[in-house]
This record gives structure tokens, C-alpha cells and sequence, in this order.
């Protein structure tokens, strides 16, 4: 009887939730979207202590003022904002946020002063890409970003603890932001160094790579001569000394 009475008064208290969290009639989703005095509310609470209350910027952060929205929606849906901890530079982890609060954050700062906006649907939209497109973006990671991304974007170190990320599944828009805003050791690539069209066949490329494995087989990690030279030396040497090892004891 008592477990009835516990099922029973929670069933009871679930309905009354339902009911009461139900949306009021005639709301629809635009009344309640977060304007951008809500992305300053939000901004103020989790983000001031490093950047100012007015995003002016702190001896513990930059100021962001110009910065615009595209640049809060790379930093702060990418986890990257707010830093888990100080360090030489902030990591890649689960986004803290919501995208309706990201894009609030991003309308507040975009208003204190003009700022890159965040790419549009066309922009980010890779399905006409062509091959010659395609291969045309591969040139242009090639000459821009292999040097830091190395040539199958698996990233690579930097000085003073730096380094440049894994590029592997990455949304669009993500890469066409950093792109665009040039985040923490990374220069900007504006419109007139790369234009939009350039940058979505960068990103075409990227994404081609995610779908084509490596055509050598195991890429051990993509990180060029030294995890290479690593395997070669343990299992190819390793292998050798092995073998050296079985022949003379045979006559023994």
C-alpha cells in the first residue's frame, strides 16, 4: 500500500508539473527568444570577471568590444569560453551554453560595436562545391593553414605550450568563424584575403577529408615523420632484432 501511495503521488505531482510548465496560449517561440538585455544579464554573470561588466576587458581578459557576434558564437559553442582554467589557451570541451543564449550573448556584444557577423546558411552550405572547387579549396588549406594544421588538419604544436587543434569534425560554421575572427594564435582571414566562396571550399575540403580515410592505410594519427619514424623504430627495427634473434638460436 505504501508503494502504491508513493507512485500514485508521483504521477499526481508529474501531471501538475506538465500542466503548469505548459505553454500559455497564443505564446509562439519568438516571444520567447532571449533578446540582447538577456545576453548582457548573461554576459554580466559569467563572463565579466575576466572581461568587464561592459566587455571592456580586464587585466584577466582582452576586451571585446568589436569583436562581434561570430566570434562569441566560435568561442562559446566550441566550450573553448568560459576557460575551464587559465592556461596558454583555452581548450575545446562540451559548450556551456545554449545556441539561443550563445546568439543573445553574441546580439549584445555585436551591438557595442561592429564586429564579423556569424556566417549565413548560403555561406556555410557546401552541396554545389565541385571538384575543381573542391580541389581548389585543398590548395588553398595547403598554402594557409597546413602549417599549423599540418597537411591532413590533425593539428600540430606551437611555442610556449601552444597549438594549433585537430580539424576533424568540425561544424561549418565553426571553421568559417575562426576563419573570419582569427581566435588566439590564429590570424584572421577576412574577405579580402579569403573570400566567402574560398572559405566554403576550405571547409568542403575539411569535410572531405572526415568522409576519405587515409588511401595508405593506418595514418597513425596523420602527424607526419616523427609518430612514422616512432613506428618504424619500435615494430620495424623491433622486428628485425626479433627475427635475428629466431634465426641464430635455430641451429642451436
Amino acid at each position: 500500500m505504501l508503494l502504491i501511495g508513493l507512485v500514485a503521488a508521483g504521477g499526481a505531482s508529474a501531471a501538475v508539473s506538465t500542466v503548469a510548465n505548459a505553454e500559455p496560449a497564443g505564446s509562439s517561440a519568438h516571444s520567447q527568444a532571449l533578446t540582447a538585455e538577456d545576453g548582457a544579464e548573461l554576459f554580466r554573470a559569467n563572463c565579466a570577471t575576466c572581461h568587464g561588466l561592459n566587455a571592456e576587458g580586464t587585466e584577466h581578459g582582452t576586451s571585446l568590444i568589436g569583436v562581434g557576434a561570430a566570434s562569441v558564437n566560435f568561442q562559446v559553442m566550441t566550450g573553448r569560453m568560459p576557460m575551464a582554467f587559465q592556461g596558454p589557451q583555452a581548450l575545446q570541451r562540451a559548450p556551456q551554453f545554449t545556441q539561443e543564449q550563445s546568439d543573445a550573448m553574441g546580439d549584445w556584444i555585436g551591438s557595442l560595436a561592429p564586429g564579423p557577423e556569424r556566417p549565413s546558411e548560403e555561406q556555410l552550405d557546401t552541396s554545389a562545391v565541385s571538384d575543381e572547387e573542391l580541389a581548389e579549396g585543398g590548395e588553398l588549406f595547403r598554402i594557409n593553414c597546413a602549417m599549423c594544421h599540418n597537411l591532413a588538419g590533425a593539428g600540430g604544436a606551437l611555442t610556449e605550450g601552444k597549438f594549433a587543434p585537430n580539424l576533424h569534425d568540425i561544424d561549418a560554421a565553426h571553421i568559417y568563424e575562426a576563419m573570419l575572427t582569427g581566435p588566439q594564435n590564429m590570424p584572421v582571414f577576412n574577405d579580402n584575403n579569403i573570400s566567402p566562396d574560398q572559405k566554403r571550399q576550405i571547409i568542403a575540403y575539411l569535410h572531405y577529408l572526415d568522409e576519405n580515410p587515409s588511401v595508405g592505410g593506418f595514418d597513425l594519427g596523420s602527424l607526419g615523420p616523427v609518430s612514422e619514424g616512432l613506428f618504424i623504430w619500435i615494430f620495424g627495427l623491433g622486428g628485425i632484432v626479433a627475427i635475428t634473434v629466431w634465426l641464430t638460436s635455430k641451429p642451436n
